[in-house]
């Protein structure tokens, strides 16, 4: 006898849809749940963005929303009209207040204010160990990511997209509200990928980020010298006071996390590789997946079998390749890309939902070269 049917580790984006998506749906009525996470969710730690077509699930706690983004390369940069897309933003801490609300209103879940220290699945059940307690469960869901569990290994390149932000307030109108700056490469590259990702809020409101894609991380020094210089590029560029501050990584890597499963321990979340290789974006992924985890779950289906592999791992392989041999080449990858291709078709894809002659589209918008090696060596050599 265990003393739930499920446990969820984590109460980020992954552990609080699933705990939400159980709560509200009358097949798990009758199943006990415990959500642990050491943090109580009660700051502003982290934003998500993602793009979608009309009307979502998640409007009612948007803080701002664009249908124009700015692209910005060296050779090309133009402002994108994106409908039926809309690039959308969500605060953490909306997010939080939103979920937690409703499943404090769910009398089969208990959320707990827990450090997990140790999962381990004894083939009947899994023990938790978190704080001094220790709990068991039928079927355990964990979100937890340790960045040891992909180093070490070479089969699978390991990139990181590392980011410093500042929520920025100007003496005077600054910003264009109604355009997201999607990618800016206009600032030096030093050997990597590098760019300026800026959300407008008003016209003196904005977060303006600094982002790379590479192997290793700066000092925080570096992060914000290179928003400084961004901001006082141009003449007379206006006073500012800083806000508040965000930073993360995210990692970008087609590694197997699926490996890690066991018969009743499943992955989730960044843990269970649902950050898009190629670019970092993990909420709408997680929020998919999530849905069908749920399916997956109602149709009886055991959760070692659970899997979100597909055809598009393959091409985030290829171009994580290109980047982890040559990182200089994610400029020129993008901008091409960009100039080649609608930003519709773009967002179709990195959202996977492209048919096979779609995907030869985006890739033949591609700089050829760096993908036929990359193919070549990870395939053919």
């Amino acid at each position: 006898m265990t003393d739930f049917d499920y446990i969820i580790i984590g109460a980020g984006a992954a552990g609080l849809m699933l705990a939400d998506g159980m709560g509200k749906d009358p097949v798990f009525r009758d199943k006990s749940i415990l959500l642990l996470d050491k943090d109580p969710k009660q700051s502003n730690d982290r934003t998500w963005c993602f793009w979608e077509k009309g009307k979502g699930r998640f409007d009612k706690i948007l803080y701002k929303s664009w249908s124009t983004i700015f692209f910005g390369g060296e050779q090309y940069s133009k402002n994108l009209e994106i409908a039926p897309y809309t690039y959308k933003m969500i605060r953490g801490i909306d997010f939080y207040k939103d979920h937690l609300k409703r499943i404090q209103g769910y009398p089969n879940i208990t959320f707990m204010n827990e450090t997990v220290a140790q999962v381990e699945d004894q083939n009947s059940f899994v023990q938790v160990t978190a704080g001094a307690a220790t709990y068991t469960a039928a079927k355990v869901f964990n979100s937890i990511f340790d960045y040891k569990t992909i180093t070490g290994q070479e089969k699978y390149p390991v990139l990181q997209q590392h980011f410093t932000g500042w929520f920025l307030k100007t003496k005077e109108p600054a910003f264009n509200p109604g355009t997201a700056t999607f990618m800016d490469f206009s600032i030096p590259q030093k050997g990597n990928t590098r760019f300026m990702y800026v959300l407008p809020f008003s016209t003196t409101e904005a977060l303006v980020e600094y982002t790379l894609f590479s192997e290793e991380l700066l000092s925080e020094k570096e992060y914000e010298e290179a928003i400084i210089a961004y901001l006082n590029k141009n003449p007379g560029s206006p006073e500012y006071e800083i806000l508040s501050r965000e930073k993360g990584n995210i990692p970008m890597t087609c590694y197997d996390f699926e490996a890690h499963n066991s018969g009743n321990v499943l992955h989730i979340g960044t843990a269970g590789g649902w950050a898009k290789p190629s670019t970092g974006y993990t909420f709408r992924n997680t929020s998919r997946n999530t849905d069908a985890l749920l399916l997956h779950l109602k149709n009886k289906g055991e959760i070692n079998t659970f899997s979100i592999k597909n055809r598009f791992r393959y091409y985030d392989l290829l171009l994580l390749d290109i980047l982890h041999k040559n990182n200089e080449k994610g400029q020129n990858i993008f901008e091409t890309l960009f100039k080649n291709r609608s930003p519709q078709l773009i967002f179709k894809f990195l959202d996977e939902e492209t048919t096979i002659w779609e995907d030869m589209k985006i890739i033949t918008g591609c700089p050829k070269k760096e993908f036929i090696m990359a193919f070549l060596r990870r395939y053919l050599f």
